[in-house]
Protein backbone atom coordinates (compact mmCIF):
# COMPACT_ATOMS: atom_id res chain seq x y z
CA UNK A 1 0.00 0.00 0.00
CA UNK A 2 1.36 3.42 -0.95
CA UNK A 3 2.16 5.78 1.92
CA UNK A 4 0.23 9.05 2.20
CA UNK A 5 2.90 10.56 4.44
CA UNK A 6 4.13 13.99 3.36
CA UNK A 7 7.36 15.73 4.30
CA UNK A 8 5.93 19.21 4.79
CA UNK A 9 3.54 21.13 7.03
CA UNK A 10 0.50 23.26 6.17
CA UNK A 11 -0.17 26.77 7.43
CA UNK A 12 -3.92 27.31 7.32
CA UNK A 13 -4.18 30.92 6.14
CA UNK A 14 -7.98 31.09 6.00
CA UNK A 15 -9.79 33.10 3.34
CA UNK A 16 -7.32 35.43 1.64
CA UNK A 17 -8.45 38.69 0.08
CA UNK A 18 -6.24 38.83 -2.99
CA UNK A 19 -4.92 41.79 -4.94
CA UNK A 20 -7.11 40.70 -7.86
CA UNK A 21 -10.19 41.46 -5.75
CA UNK A 22 -11.01 37.76 -5.56
CA UNK A 23 -10.88 35.54 -2.48
CA UNK A 24 -8.77 32.42 -2.09
CA UNK A 25 -10.94 30.30 0.15
CA UNK A 26 -9.28 28.12 2.76
CA UNK A 27 -5.78 29.04 1.61
CA UNK A 28 -3.09 26.53 2.46
CA UNK A 29 0.58 27.49 2.49
CA UNK A 30 2.79 24.41 2.43
CA UNK A 31 6.20 24.76 4.02
CA UNK A 32 9.10 22.74 5.36
CA UNK A 33 11.59 23.73 8.02
CA UNK A 34 15.17 22.59 8.46
CA UNK A 35 17.05 23.00 11.74
CA UNK A 36 15.82 24.58 14.97
CA UNK A 37 14.81 28.09 15.90
CA UNK A 38 17.23 29.33 18.56
CA UNK A 39 16.22 31.01 21.80
CA UNK A 40 16.80 34.51 20.40
CA UNK A 41 14.93 33.68 17.19
CA UNK A 42 17.72 35.32 15.21
CA UNK A 43 18.95 32.37 13.10
CA UNK A 44 16.11 32.48 10.55
CA UNK A 45 16.54 32.01 6.80
CA UNK A 46 13.53 32.20 4.45
CA UNK A 47 14.13 30.38 1.15
CA UNK A 48 11.06 30.58 -1.16
CA UNK A 49 10.56 28.11 -4.02
CA UNK A 50 10.91 28.88 -7.74
CA UNK A 51 8.64 28.49 -10.79
CA UNK A 52 7.38 24.92 -10.84
CA UNK A 53 9.64 23.96 -7.94
CA UNK A 54 8.77 22.43 -4.59
CA UNK A 55 10.55 22.64 -1.24
CA UNK A 56 12.55 19.48 -1.98
CA UNK A 57 14.09 21.17 -5.01
CA UNK A 58 15.66 23.83 -2.80
CA UNK A 59 17.47 21.17 -0.81
CA UNK A 60 20.51 21.28 -3.10
CA UNK A 61 21.60 24.38 -1.16
CA UNK A 62 20.70 23.06 2.31
CA UNK A 63 22.71 20.67 4.46
CA UNK A 64 25.78 19.94 6.50
CA UNK A 65 28.89 21.51 4.97
CA UNK A 66 26.84 24.14 3.14
CA UNK A 67 26.19 27.68 4.29
CA UNK A 68 22.51 26.89 4.88
CA UNK A 69 23.41 24.31 7.50
CA UNK A 70 20.44 23.22 9.65
CA UNK A 71 22.75 22.85 12.63
CA UNK A 72 23.23 26.64 12.52
CA UNK A 73 20.12 28.09 10.90
CA UNK A 74 16.37 27.66 11.06
CA UNK A 75 15.51 27.48 7.38
CA UNK A 76 11.91 27.96 6.29
CA UNK A 77 11.04 26.96 2.72
CA UNK A 78 7.54 28.19 1.81
CA UNK A 79 5.99 26.77 -1.36
CA UNK A 80 4.57 29.26 -3.86
CA UNK A 81 0.86 29.22 -4.48
CA UNK A 82 0.28 27.22 -7.66
CA UNK A 83 3.12 24.74 -7.26
CA UNK A 84 0.64 21.90 -6.52
CA UNK A 85 1.67 21.65 -2.85
CA UNK A 86 0.41 24.98 -1.56
CA UNK A 87 -3.10 25.97 -2.71
CA UNK A 88 -3.23 25.49 -6.47
CA UNK A 89 -5.72 24.95 -9.30
CA UNK A 90 -4.91 21.22 -9.20
CA UNK A 91 -5.68 20.71 -5.51
CA UNK A 92 -8.44 23.27 -4.86
CA UNK A 93 -12.01 22.20 -4.22
CA UNK A 94 -14.69 22.83 -6.86
CA UNK A 95 -16.03 25.18 -8.05
CA UNK A 96 -12.85 27.28 -7.58
CA UNK A 97 -10.40 24.75 -8.97
CA UNK A 98 -8.82 24.40 -12.41
CA UNK A 99 -9.27 27.54 -14.54
CA UNK A 100 -11.57 29.11 -11.91
CA UNK A 101 -8.75 29.38 -9.39
CA UNK A 102 -8.14 33.07 -8.61
CA UNK A 103 -5.12 35.02 -9.83
CA UNK A 104 -2.23 35.22 -7.35
CA UNK A 105 0.30 38.04 -7.14
CA UNK A 106 3.84 38.28 -5.82
CA UNK A 107 2.45 40.31 -2.93
CA UNK A 108 -0.18 37.65 -2.16
CA UNK A 109 2.56 35.03 -1.85
CA UNK A 110 4.94 37.03 0.32
CA UNK A 111 2.34 38.59 2.62
CA UNK A 112 1.06 35.09 3.38
CA UNK A 113 4.60 33.87 4.02
CA UNK A 114 4.99 36.79 6.44
CA UNK A 115 1.95 35.55 8.33
CA UNK A 116 3.49 32.07 8.53
CA UNK A 117 6.74 33.46 9.93
CA UNK A 118 5.16 35.82 12.43
CA UNK A 119 1.95 34.09 13.50
CA UNK A 120 3.23 30.54 13.70
CA UNK A 121 6.81 31.07 14.85
CA UNK A 122 6.69 34.51 16.49
CA UNK A 123 9.70 35.67 14.47
CA UNK A 124 10.38 39.40 14.11
CA UNK A 125 13.88 39.33 12.57
CA UNK A 126 15.04 37.39 9.52
CA UNK A 127 18.78 36.95 9.07
CA UNK A 128 18.49 36.19 5.35
CA UNK A 129 15.98 35.80 2.56
CA UNK A 130 17.28 34.14 -0.57
CA UNK A 131 15.82 32.42 -3.61
CA UNK A 132 16.35 31.58 -7.25
CA UNK A 133 14.29 32.79 -10.23
CA UNK A 134 10.75 33.47 -8.95
CA UNK A 135 12.26 32.77 -5.53
CA UNK A 136 14.49 35.79 -6.20
CA UNK A 137 11.47 37.89 -7.07
CA UNK A 138 9.93 36.90 -3.73
CA UNK A 139 13.25 37.79 -2.07
CA UNK A 140 13.11 41.34 -3.44
CA UNK A 141 9.47 41.56 -2.32
CA UNK A 142 10.37 40.48 1.22
CA UNK A 143 13.07 43.15 1.39
CA UNK A 144 10.77 45.95 0.25
CA UNK A 145 7.65 44.98 2.20
CA UNK A 146 9.42 44.30 5.50
CA UNK A 147 12.59 46.44 5.50
CA UNK A 148 12.87 46.56 9.30
CA UNK A 149 12.57 42.79 9.59
CA UNK A 150 14.81 41.48 6.82
CA UNK A 151 18.52 41.96 7.53
CA UNK A 152 20.04 40.46 4.37
CA UNK A 153 18.86 39.35 0.94
CA UNK A 154 20.51 37.37 -1.86
CA UNK A 155 18.27 37.23 -4.94
CA UNK A 156 19.72 34.77 -7.48
CA UNK A 157 18.83 35.02 -11.19
CA UNK A 158 15.68 37.07 -10.75
CA UNK A 159 14.44 40.65 -10.87
CA UNK A 160 12.35 42.95 -8.72
CA UNK A 161 10.03 43.57 -11.66
CA UNK A 162 9.38 41.39 -14.69
CA UNK A 163 10.70 43.12 -17.80
CA UNK A 164 8.69 43.46 -21.01
CA UNK A 165 11.10 41.09 -22.77
CA UNK A 166 10.62 38.50 -20.04
CA UNK A 167 6.85 39.00 -20.30
CA UNK A 168 6.99 38.24 -24.03
CA UNK A 169 9.07 35.10 -23.46
CA UNK A 170 6.32 33.90 -21.12
CA UNK A 171 3.66 34.67 -23.73
CA UNK A 172 5.32 32.02 -25.88
CA UNK A 173 5.37 29.57 -22.98
CA UNK A 174 1.66 30.22 -22.32
CA UNK A 175 0.75 29.82 -25.98
CA UNK A 176 2.47 26.45 -26.14
CA UNK A 177 0.03 25.13 -23.54
CA UNK A 178 -3.15 26.94 -24.48
CA UNK A 179 -3.07 26.20 -28.21
CA UNK A 180 -3.29 22.47 -27.48
CA UNK A 181 -6.95 21.54 -28.11
CA UNK A 182 -6.78 19.18 -25.12
CA UNK A 183 -6.31 22.19 -22.83
CA UNK A 184 -10.03 22.94 -23.29
CA UNK A 185 -9.78 26.40 -21.73
CA UNK A 186 -8.48 24.86 -18.55
CA UNK A 187 -11.27 22.30 -18.15
CA UNK A 188 -9.27 19.34 -19.43
CA UNK A 189 -10.05 15.82 -18.27
CA UNK A 190 -6.64 14.56 -19.30
CA UNK A 191 -3.38 16.52 -19.41
CA UNK A 192 -2.69 18.57 -22.57
CA UNK A 193 0.54 16.67 -23.14
CA UNK A 194 1.32 18.08 -26.58
CA UNK A 195 1.12 21.59 -25.17
CA UNK A 196 3.23 20.71 -22.14
CA UNK A 197 5.87 19.06 -24.32
CA UNK A 198 5.91 22.13 -26.56
CA UNK A 199 6.31 24.31 -23.47
CA UNK A 200 9.35 22.25 -22.47
CA UNK A 201 10.96 22.83 -25.86
CA UNK A 202 10.25 26.56 -25.78
CA UNK A 203 11.84 26.72 -22.34
CA UNK A 204 14.89 24.78 -23.49
CA UNK A 205 15.91 27.55 -25.86
CA UNK A 206 15.81 30.19 -23.13
CA UNK A 207 16.86 28.61 -19.86
CA UNK A 208 20.48 27.95 -20.83
CA UNK A 209 22.86 29.90 -23.04
CA UNK A 210 23.96 29.56 -26.64
CA UNK A 211 27.39 28.53 -25.38
CA UNK A 212 25.81 25.73 -23.30
CA UNK A 213 24.55 24.19 -26.53
CA UNK A 214 27.64 25.05 -28.56
CA UNK A 215 29.82 23.21 -26.04
CA UNK A 216 27.29 20.36 -25.81
CA UNK A 217 27.21 20.46 -22.02
CA UNK A 218 24.16 18.19 -22.07
CA UNK A 219 26.44 15.33 -23.16
CA UNK A 220 28.59 15.88 -20.06
CA UNK A 221 25.41 15.59 -18.00
CA UNK A 222 24.82 12.08 -19.31
CA UNK A 223 22.28 12.69 -22.06
CA UNK A 224 22.89 10.68 -25.21
CA UNK A 225 22.10 13.49 -27.65
CA UNK A 226 20.48 16.89 -27.94
CA UNK A 227 17.11 15.23 -28.57
CA UNK A 228 17.57 13.03 -25.51
CA UNK A 229 18.21 16.16 -23.42
CA UNK A 230 15.10 17.89 -24.78
CA UNK A 231 12.89 14.89 -24.12
CA UNK A 232 14.30 13.52 -20.87
CA UNK A 233 14.93 16.84 -19.13
CA UNK A 234 12.72 19.54 -20.62
CA UNK A 235 9.67 17.66 -21.82
CA UNK A 236 9.67 15.43 -18.74
CA UNK A 237 10.00 18.44 -16.46
CA UNK A 238 6.82 20.01 -17.84
CA UNK A 239 4.64 16.96 -18.50
CA UNK A 240 4.98 16.01 -14.83
CA UNK A 241 3.27 19.30 -13.85
CA UNK A 242 -0.36 20.41 -14.05
CA UNK A 243 -1.07 22.87 -16.88
CA UNK A 244 -3.38 25.13 -14.84
CA UNK A 245 -0.82 25.25 -12.04
CA UNK A 246 1.86 26.34 -14.50
CA UNK A 247 -0.40 28.99 -16.01
CA UNK A 248 -1.22 30.41 -12.59
CA UNK A 249 2.49 30.75 -11.75
CA UNK A 250 3.16 32.27 -15.18
CA UNK A 251 0.54 34.93 -14.40
CA UNK A 252 2.27 35.66 -11.09
CA UNK A 253 5.62 35.88 -12.86
CA UNK A 254 4.44 38.07 -15.73
CA UNK A 255 2.92 40.58 -13.33
CA UNK A 256 5.67 40.52 -10.70
CA UNK A 257 6.49 44.02 -9.48
CA UNK A 258 7.57 44.71 -5.91
CA UNK A 259 5.96 48.16 -6.06
CA UNK A 260 2.51 46.87 -7.04
CA UNK A 261 0.95 47.08 -3.58
CA UNK A 262 -0.61 49.50 -1.10
CA UNK A 263 2.79 50.56 0.29
CA UNK A 264 4.29 51.83 -2.96
CA UNK A 265 1.38 52.21 -5.40
CA UNK A 266 3.60 51.54 -8.41
CA UNK A 267 6.59 53.61 -7.25
CA UNK A 268 9.26 51.11 -8.30
CA UNK A 269 12.14 53.41 -7.46
CA UNK A 270 10.67 53.98 -4.02
CA UNK A 271 10.22 50.24 -3.43
CA UNK A 272 13.90 49.59 -4.23
CA UNK A 273 15.05 52.60 -2.19
CA UNK A 274 13.18 51.17 0.81
CA UNK A 275 15.20 47.94 0.97
CA UNK A 276 17.42 48.40 4.01
CA UNK A 277 18.83 44.87 3.91
CA UNK A 278 22.44 44.27 3.02
CA UNK A 279 22.17 42.67 -0.43
CA UNK A 280 24.21 40.65 -2.87
CA UNK A 281 22.26 40.49 -6.12
CA UNK A 282 23.41 37.59 -8.30
CA UNK A 283 22.30 37.53 -11.94
CA UNK A 284 23.52 34.87 -14.32
CA UNK A 285 25.90 36.45 -16.83
CA UNK A 286 24.26 34.55 -19.70
CA UNK A 287 20.68 34.52 -18.36
CA UNK A 288 18.40 35.25 -21.32
CA UNK A 289 15.31 36.40 -19.43
CA UNK A 290 16.70 37.84 -16.20
CA UNK A 291 19.78 39.53 -17.76
CA UNK A 292 22.38 41.29 -15.57
CA UNK A 293 21.43 44.67 -17.03
CA UNK A 294 18.05 44.57 -15.28
CA UNK A 295 19.72 43.93 -11.94
CA UNK A 296 22.27 46.69 -12.57
CA UNK A 297 19.40 49.19 -12.72
CA UNK A 298 17.85 47.77 -9.56
CA UNK A 299 21.08 47.63 -7.54
CA UNK A 300 21.76 51.29 -8.37
CA UNK A 301 18.51 52.16 -6.59
CA UNK A 302 19.13 49.99 -3.52
CA UNK A 303 21.01 51.65 -0.63
CA UNK A 304 23.08 48.68 0.51
CA UNK A 305 23.47 46.36 -2.47
CA UNK A 306 26.25 44.81 -4.52
CA UNK A 307 25.92 43.25 -7.98
CA UNK A 308 27.79 39.95 -8.23
CA UNK A 309 27.12 38.12 -11.52
CA UNK A 310 27.54 34.36 -11.85
CA UNK A 311 30.08 33.94 -14.64
CA UNK A 312 28.66 30.83 -16.24
CA UNK A 313 27.43 29.46 -19.56
CA UNK A 314 24.54 27.75 -17.76
CA UNK A 315 22.29 30.74 -18.41
CA UNK A 316 19.34 31.01 -16.05
CA UNK A 317 20.05 27.55 -14.66
CA UNK A 318 23.36 28.79 -13.24
CA UNK A 319 21.49 29.79 -10.10
CA UNK A 320 19.40 26.64 -9.75
CA UNK A 321 19.79 25.16 -6.24
CA UNK A 322 22.51 22.55 -6.59
CA UNK A 323 22.12 22.33 -10.37
CA UNK A 324 25.87 22.34 -11.01
CA UNK A 325 28.67 22.27 -8.43
CA UNK A 326 30.75 25.22 -9.65
CA UNK A 327 27.93 27.76 -9.82
CA UNK A 328 26.27 26.45 -6.67
CA UNK A 329 29.52 26.92 -4.76
CA UNK A 330 29.78 30.50 -6.05
CA UNK A 331 26.29 31.22 -4.70
CA UNK A 332 27.01 29.35 -1.47
CA UNK A 333 30.17 31.42 -0.93
CA UNK A 334 28.14 34.62 -1.30
CA UNK A 335 25.61 33.37 1.25
CA UNK A 336 28.45 32.57 3.66
CA UNK A 337 30.01 36.00 3.17
CA UNK A 338 26.83 37.96 3.75
CA UNK A 339 25.79 35.96 6.80
CA UNK A 340 28.97 36.85 8.66
CA UNK A 341 28.70 40.54 7.77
Amino acid sequence: MASNKVDYEIFEAGNLDLQSGETLRGAKLAYKTYGRLNANKDNVVVFPTFFGGKHTQNEGMIGEGKTLDPSKYFIIVPNMFGNSVSSSPSNAMPPYNRARFPAISLYDNVSTQYRLVTELFGINKIALVTGWSMGAQQTFQWGSLYPDMVERIVPVCGSAKTSRHNFVFLEGVKAAITTDAEWANGSYEKPPLRGLKAMGRVYAGWAVSQAFYREEVYLDLGYASLEDYLVEFWEARRTSADANDLLLMIHTWQNADISNNYLYNGDFRGALNSIKAKAIVMPGRTDLYFPPEDNEIEVALMPNAELRPIESIWGHLAGGPGFNPVDSKFVDDALKEILVS
